[in-house]
């Protein structure tokens, strides 16, 4: 703060063009300076501040979004071991982003650990996830053209449904450098998924799929996956995660990432890849209307899937290719194209 304070001597030296980057610690250390200059920096960004002894403190003791005109924070290691979170878990910011819930970051998993034993790195991999913010942050700088998108959402649970992928009044923005100066008073929070390694980008999408019935699904759950076909090419088989039960003549809503640009989609293909082991209140509750079809195979009767992609704001109608197939048995498959009846594209990437 005397340093800027300093600098401000000179006449040419404008504080509202000041950007502070702090790191773990550090992030507060940019909030002090901010709360102690003479006047008002521009921005400071937070890179997975400090949790212990920050954790639910006054606002004057921690980086707070009253530290600059713009505040932004990525939170990459919420995740409380013994009580204690070593990233700060509350949002501080005017933008609070949380890649990947904020907690398990991709390539800081087991298989990395054990691998870090083996080779006696293990230090790398117990800062992988905090240090995770910070190469977010240079891999906006470096990677330009790939620039990673987050949304609004309530929680990481929401999120993961595939809920909140919309760019509506400020609902989305940029993450690292790029980030779009924003004040959000009712929800700071944003989300996003990303890839192991640089560029981090990954192309989210909504699954939107109404399932109009279905029968002996016996005591355990469906597994899905859907692999997308577009313009640039196709995906791997991407699981669908149901943090949730399947309704009945309802809407079923997913979330799907691929790491490559898909380009239009064109059709999906929709597998049914056995069962899981996990159980959900509703199987539970209408197992005995699944028994009385006991003799009869599983099914599911699905017309259509909507689509909509993160990115590009474009929303797609997909019904099943042949209108007499819309039945889906376990190991069997269903194929989507474009509803031509219907199917409409928004793209408001200007947003973006």
């Amino acid at each position: 703060a005397r340093l800027l304070d300093w600098l401000q001597e000179n006449p040419l030296f404008q504080l509202e063009n000041v950007h502070l980057i702090g790191y773990s610690l550090g992030a507060h250390v940019a909030g002090f300076a901010g709360n102690h200059v003479h006047g008002t920096i521009g921005r400071i960004t937070g890179l997975d501040p400090a949790g212990p002894m920050f954790e639910g403190v006054d606002p004057s003791k921690r980086l707070s979004p009253d530290d600059a005109n713009f505040v932004d924070v990525l939170h990459t290691y919420t995740r409380e071991t013994l009580g204690v979170s070593i990233g700060i878990q509350m949002p501080v910011g005017h933008v609070d982003i949380y890649p990947n819930g904020g907690d398990f970051q991709p390539g800081c998993g087991l298989s990395d650990v054990l691998g870090a034993i083996a080779y006696g790195t293990i230090g790398e991999v117990v800062k992988c996830e905090h240090e995770r913010s910070v190469h977010l942050f240079v891999d906006s700088l470096v990677n330009q053209d790939k620039q990673s998108f987050a949304f609004q959402c309530t929680d990481s649970s929401r999120f993961k449904k595939g809920i909140c992928l919309s760019c509506r009044k400020n609902r989305c923005n940029g993450i690292g450098y790029n980030a779009r100066k924003t004040r959000n008073k009712r929800n700071s929070k944003m989300y996003l998924k990303t890839r192991a390694d640089m560029p981090f980008k990954v192309y989210h999408y909504q699954m939107k799929m109404h399932v109009f019935s279905y029968k002996s699904l016996g005591e355990a759950d469906p597994t899905f996956s859907v692999t997308l076909h577009g313009t640039n090419g196709d995906s791997e088989p991407l699981p669908l995660e149901m943090l949730d039960q399947i309704g009945l003549n309802a809407t079923n809503t997913f979330l799907v990432y691929t790491e490559e640009d898909m380009g239009e989609l064109l059709k999906i293909k929709l597998t049914w890849e056995g069962t899981s082991q996990s159980w959900y209140d509703l199987w539970k509750e209408l197992r005995s209307y699944w028994y009385r079809s006991a003799k009869s195979s599983q099914e599911l009767h699905i017309r259509r899937i909507r689509v909509k992609s993160g990115e590009t704001q474009q929303r797609f109608a997909f019904c099943v290719e042949d209108s007499q197939l819309t039945r889906i048995t376990p190991g069997k498959e269903l194929w989507f194209v474009k509803c031509t009846e219907e199917w409409q594209k928004r793209s408001v990437s200007n947003l973006l």
